[in-house]
């Protein structure tokens, strides 16, 4: 059976200084799974995708546009995403976040 298996999420690369880093730990068929990284201050703009997703912060905080909510995420935070829901991030502190995309199988 094939997997995919990281020991520690918050190891597998370091807070960029500037920027935004993003690195692919899995990618099917089924679903496509991303670890971002934020310096602070930076902004991923609002923008949609045709797929469902659910956001994961594991460190930092951040201001979240959902649809027409803003909302305070932060270490720990939650999102489900269905598709073409308008998004965007600003990064308030150094940000670790997982994105995954679920993929349609119809």
């Amino acid at each position: 059976m094939d997997y995919t298996f990281f020991a520690s999420l918050e190891k597998e690369f370091a807070l960029p200084e500037k920027g935004i880093l993003s690195r692919v730990l899995h990618k099917d068929d089924k679903v496509n799974v991303t670890l971002f990284g934020f310096a602070p201050g930076e902004e991923l703009s609002a923008h949609s995708a045709p797929t469902p997703a659910v956001l994961y912060f594991l460190e930092g905080q951040a201001d979240l546009q959902l649809g027409t909510d803003k909302v305070d995420a932060q270490t720990g935070s939650f999102v489900y995403m269905p598709p073409m829901l308008s998004h965007g991030i600003f990064a308030k502190t150094g940000l670790r976040m997982l994105l995954i995309q679920m993929k349609d199988q119809l």
